[in-house]
């Protein structure tokens, strides 16, 4: 029988309660048992995604049920959520934890496994009950990663209620969720961030992605060429923090070039090929959505060519950025376009513009340099909550190789129309209190501080 949405509010809100006297170490275990579930069941459900989404790629689903758990729980291990979880004495300072409730969790097809079970992992870390909303292409996947950890919970001993998935999802029940929960986590589109944000639930939400990729002079072009097909190439381009736009110096065009196809991108350089790309891609201003994830050879016959089914990444060459070229719009595919510039200066600009004008402000840029200065120059003027250095644009989701906390939505500030620029991490499930003593301290002068 299906529970309607109060029945799940109310059946998360008992197992909630039931869990608030928990210790930190009974909390954790949860935490490790559900990424472990994961971990152990990571190539049945790749296999299960990969055929009911039709997106992105088997083997790079089964890197992400094995990375991702392992990532979070290697962050999350150590951390502090329960009770007390900080004291500064200098300010006099007793930060306390408690738990938010409800959090209501709205899940993308292109992340049917690792976005419930990292959302469920920073709800539980913070005391939380989790009901998860799965988008209607990937139900039976995100369904089937929802029974396994549960499972988990049953076999701790905790209430299986403290994460519910809600079966033939609609647009008026997911409306529901997130006007009855106490936090809404929207990983998706623009659409569905604005939803979120007009429930009347305090809301976390993303924006799109659509990273603008700068390659200085004088950085290794092999480098460069084997992270950007990393970057491009990684479960099909269905990454919202994969490249999309490479911006190259003029005078390498050549070297980069054939960096890249000895990488194995494909590369388009005349017109009339790179434009029955546009054409397949691109219908009335709007991606063609049946391309959307799809292998590189998939594409290129939809554009009319026939090419090795090998081929993992196309490179398509264009003259302008923006506005002026639709290809610089997010293509959610294993495809980056490449444009060339004269000056440093003049690359940063476009990475800008075509943020503004071709969407994905406020997400995620990536710079390939050895100069230190380039890269204050880029961070101080690219509109983003993550430059990623020297690395594939989608580390920004905060493997272990770099500072970033793990997430899996990935907040774009008020560029993005969104309330958080950054990783939406387990401290965001939480209410902190500060518990404030006094200090033995006196309120400067202000007749001298301010006399002149």
């Amino acid at each position: 029988m299906t529970m309607t949405i109060q029945e799940r509010i109310d059946a998360a809100r008992k197992a909630q309660a039931q869990i608030l006297d928990y210790t930190q170490e009974q909390v954790d275990k949860l935490v490790f048992e559900i990424a472990k579930v994961i971990y152990l069941n990571a190539e049945p459900l790749a296999k299960m995604a990969v055929e009911e989404t039709r997106l992105g790629k088997y083997e790079d689903k089964i890197g992400k049920n094995t990375d991702t758990p392992t990532a979070f729980w290697a962050y999350l291990k150590d951390k502090k959520s329960v009770g007390v979880i900080r004291e500064i004495p200098e300010e006099g300072i007793i930060e306390v934890a408690h738990p938010i409730g409800v959090i209501g969790a709205v899940t993308p097809a292109t992340n049917p496994t690792v976005t419930p079970l990292c959302n469920a992992m920073h709800a539980l870390k913070g005391k939380n009950a989790l009901v998860i909303t799965p988008a209607p292409r990937a139900e039976k996947t995100s369904t089937r990663t929802v029974e396994l950890m549960r499972e988990a919970l049953v076999k701790c001993g905790a209430p299986a209620d403290l994460i519910q998935i809600i079966e033939e999802i609609t647009i008026e029940k997911s409306a529901e969720l997130m006007e009855k929960c106490d936090l809404v986590i929207a990983t998706g589109g623009p659409g569905l961030t604005k939803a979120a944000y007009s429930s009347g639930t305090p809301a976390y939400g993303v924006g799109p992605g659509n990273p603008p990729v700068i390659l200085d002079r004088g950085y290794d072009l092999v480098d460069a060429a084997k992270k950007t097909f990393i970057a491009v190439g990684s479960d099909n381009g269905i990454l919202c923090d994969g490249d999309n736009l490479m911006l190259y110096p003029q005078e390498e065009e050549k070297d980069f070039f054939k960096a890249l196809r000895d990488e194995g991108v494909l590369i388009y350089e005349d017109k009339d090929d790179v434009e029955k790309f546009r054409a397949a891609l691109f219908s009335n201003g709007k991606i063609n959505s049946d391309l959307v994830g799809k292998d590189a050879d998939v594409i290129a016959r939809a554009a009319g060519f026939d090419i090795p089914a090998e081929t993992k990444v196309l490179g398509l060459k264009i003259e302008g950025v923006g506005k002026e070229d639709i290809m610089c719009k997010e293509i959610m595919g294993p495809v980056v376009v490449l444009k060339d510039y004269d000056t440093f200066e003049n690359a940063v600009e476009m990475a800008v513009r075509n943020m503004a004008e071709a969407g994905g402000i406020g997400h995620t840029a990536g710079l390939f340099t050895n100069d230190k200065e380039h890269i204050k120059y880029a961070g101080e003027r690219i509109p983003v909550a993550r430059l990623l250095v020297n690395q594939p644009t989608p580390d920004a989701w905060g493997p272990a190789t770099n500072g970033l906390s793990p997430a899996v939505s990935e907040g774009c500030g008020t560029w993005g129309n969104n309330i958080l620029a950054g990783n939406v991490d387990y401290i965001h499930m939480l209410n902190v209190s500060k518990i404030a003593m006094p200090l033995d301290v006196e309120l400067p002068d202000g007749e001298k501080l301010f006399k002149d």
